[in-house]
């Protein structure tokens, strides 16, 4: 029945809120070191890119630029290149190949230049930051930060680039991009539940 479906909605949700710890970890930091109202964090930003959806972790909007965050956990040995298409995590001898992160924020950048298109695009700025035990054991490069070593990289941003209502525009218009999102999708899994669910009777 439709209790069983939803309830397993309610599980993966649950699971992925487990999963993310070092997420919690960078909002906490930022919301105690970047308040309002010169600072304004998103969290879990789903945009749509071109006929995709994709989830971005955190958007820092700030007056001195706006910070796309990637947040990645990884525990073991890091070797990584920043134009790499992948990277290597050593894990107990076990070798794993992770996409390079770098790479992946990009695309997230280039969605929230396209919709602050009247910000300049070096306001922008693609960063990945690292929660877990992981160690590099390569050059970190120069996107990648570690979590206490990315709150002073923010805050050594202070020049102006956009003034305070510039900034309240700007978030108004990642939340509106976001909603229009989440009806849509809120809208296909009514639709799948029914389906479901008269398919169950």
């Amino acid at each position: 029945g439709i209790g069983f479906v939803l309830g397993r909605y309610r599980n993966r949700y649950r699971t992925r809120a487990i999963q993310n710890t070092g997420e919690a970890r960078v909002s906490r930091a930022l919301t105690a070191k970047f308040r309002p109202p010169n600072y304004h964090l998103l969290n879990h930003l789903t945009l749509r890119v071109g006929n995709e959806t994709t989830q971005i972790d955190h958007v820092l909007v700030s007056r001195f630029g706006v910070f796309v965050i990637e947040t990645k956990d990884h525990a073991g040995w890091i070797f990584a290149g920043a134009r790499d298409r992948f990277w290597t995590q050593v894990l107990y001898r076990a070798r794993f190949r992770i996409r390079n992160p770098i790479h992946q924020n990009h695309k997230h950048v280039l969605a929230i230049r396209k919709l602050l298109e009247f910000l300049p695009a070096e306001a922008i700025r693609n960063v990945v930051v690292f929660t877990g035990h992981g160690e590099f054991k390569t050059a970190m490069p120069d996107e990648v930060f570690n979590l206490p070593r990315l709150v002073t990289f923010i805050d050594g941003h202070t020049a102006e680039v956009m003034s305070l209502n510039r900034l309240q525009f700007c978030v108004g218009r990642l939340e509106t991009a976001r909603l229009s999102i989440t009806k849509a999708t809120d809208i296909e899994h009514i639709q799948e539940l029914r389906r479901r669910f008269h398919n169950d009777e």
